[in-house]
């Protein structure tokens, strides 16, 4: 069965050009994953926790290349000039790096309930990228690459889980779960908010401006131009002033 999102996705990634900088997007955002990983490996005090983010670290600038690699390729393939426009912003990864949390102020139950809901989105996405690429056998290579990590990392993020935080495991994939959401809202108001004050000065260039300046052209009509002329005096008038 189809996803829903099957039309959209095939949407998204069916230009060429598009395609290219979605994929070197991608290839920033494993990037930022990668270096915040290996900050939460320095930070935590398990041994165990510390390896598995190394390794975790490692998968996810091995993506970065991947991505980068094959953006690169199909950018050679173009002609020149464009750019992949906003879907190459919004079409990103569901893991996001770890911008939504501060690794130093986070413990590793925090930390590893984010991450685990993170890895599922991720590779959720990247399983319906793969799905519309069939024909780009090269580009849904690299995403069926990813995703068998991905679907490593959402395993050991939950296993973990359960084992630093055996009793409260549920409680925080929930509590990562509103943050995600909240976070989420936050953009999502933010876009909103900047569109529709895009829209507001729209229509004010285009239904308030004309008015008023076709009153102020109506009035400049109005006025006599150049200087007001003045009556000649008489020349008794003047005779008896000087």
């Amino acid at each position: 069965m189809r996803s829903p999102l099957s039309a959209i996705h095939w949407l998204a990634w069916r230009d060429p050009r598009r395609r290219a900088a979605t994929l070197l997007r991608f290839a920033e955002v494993e990037a930022d994953g990668g270096r915040d990983l290996v900050r939460a490996a320095e930070v935590t005090r398990d041994p165990l926790l510390r390896r598995l983010f190394l390794k975790h670290a490692l998968d996810e600038q091995r993506h970065a290349d991947l991505f980068r690699g094959r953006g690169v390729a199909l950018i050679r393939g173009l002609p020149d000039g464009g750019d992949g426009g906003p879907q190459a912003r919004w079409l990103t990864p569901g893991e996001r790096g770890l911008d939504d949390l501060r690794v130093e102020d986070e413990g590793d139950a925090a930390l590893l309930a984010f991450l685990h809901l993170s890895e599922k989105q991720a590779a959720r996405d990247f399983a319906g990228y793969a799905a519309v690429l069939g024909a780009d056998e090269a580009t849904r290579a690299v995403f069926e690459k990813v995703l068998h990590d991905e679907t490593f990392h959402m395993t050991y993020t939950h296993r973990q889980l359960r084992r630093v935080a055996p009793e409260r495991a549920a409680t925080r994939i929930w509590t990562a779960r509103l943050r995600r959401f909240w976070k989420a809202y936050l953009r999502l108001a933010s876009g909103l908010a900047g569109l529709a004050g895009t829209v507001i000065l729209t229509l004010q260039f285009f239904l308030i401006l004309p008015p008023f300046a076709l009153l102020a052209r109506r009035a400049a009509r109005k006025e006599t131009p150049g200087w007001t002329p003045v009556a000649p005096a008489r020349n008794g008038s003047l005779e008896r002033e000087y």
